[in-house]
């Protein structure tokens, strides 16, 4: 059964925090090709406004999962403003959150949908659509701040990393504040899960909900579902405050 937890919510620091990432302007790379993606647009999207911009963290402010994935979608996150909203791989992923109970419904097309996250709080590891969907080092390492005050506010329990780039994007942040020293111990794989040090949140990964994985095979609904239900079960039987 789901059951909320009674620690704080940091509501208002979420949302302070979201007005920063919004008007961050650190990568003249991304920042340009956000402005010519929403001038341009594509054509099915054309009578459309672009949000065109960073995209903020979006779910549940007292969320004791954090999903971390690589970037927002140029026509996807980048055109509706939300994470993971108005694509392919949003489809995929709001449906089997839903099943395994961390969403209200298991569609996503538009910020005012009525969608809303239960208990799981979605961010990214850069906030912009990169070129090619691949950031610079340079501009992940730009994005990194805002992933950890996101974790510093939330305190969560158990972190999802989708694909590669967003599980070693964590990975390096627990690196740089001292909580582990190597990410040697911890290799990717799709459904790998991690006791860390100390009080840190266990750590699950997935492959990404890219087109490339869903549509090929590599990854199917079920192995998703397999790794959001492991995790709702784990949350499930934590003791509560």
């Amino acid at each position: 059964m789901h059951m909320t937890t009674s620690k704080s919510c940091p509501e208002a620091l979420l949302a302070k925090l979201n007005e920063t990432i919004i008007a961050c302007r650190k990568c003249p790379r991304l920042t340009h090709y956000l402005e010519d993606i929403a001038r341009i647009k594509r054509r099915a999207f054309r009578d459309q406004i672009y949000w065109g911009r960073p995209v903020p963290g979006f779910g549940d402010s007292c969320a004791q999962l954090v999903i971390i994935g690589l970037a927002p979608a140029a026509h996807g996150a980048n055109r509706t403003g939300r994470m993971f909203t108005g694509d392919r791989s949003g489809e995929f992923l709001y449906r089997e959150l839903y099943r395994a109970g961390f969403a209200n419904q298991p569609t996503s097309s538009h910020a005012g949908d009525g969608l809303a996250m239960r208990d799981a709080y979605i961010t990214a590891a850069i906030r912009c659509a990169p070129p090619g969907n691949k950031p610079l080092p340079a501009e992940l390492a730009n994005c990194a701040s805002y992933l950890e005050e996101e974790l510093d506010l939330l305190r969560p329990r158990a972190v999802l990393a989708l694909g590669a780039i967003g599980f070693h994007t964590y990975l390096r942040l627990l690196i740089r504040r001292g909580q582990i020293t190597s990410r040697v111990p911890y290799p990717f794989a799709h459904g790998a899960e991690f006791t860390l040090p100390g009080d840190l949140p266990r750590l699950f990964a997935s492959y990404h909900p890219s087109q490339q994985n869903t549509q090929t095979g590599r990854l199917t609904p079920e192995m998703f579902y397999s790794v959001a239900q492991r995790i709702r079960r784990f949350l499930d039987a934590l003791p509560r405050p």
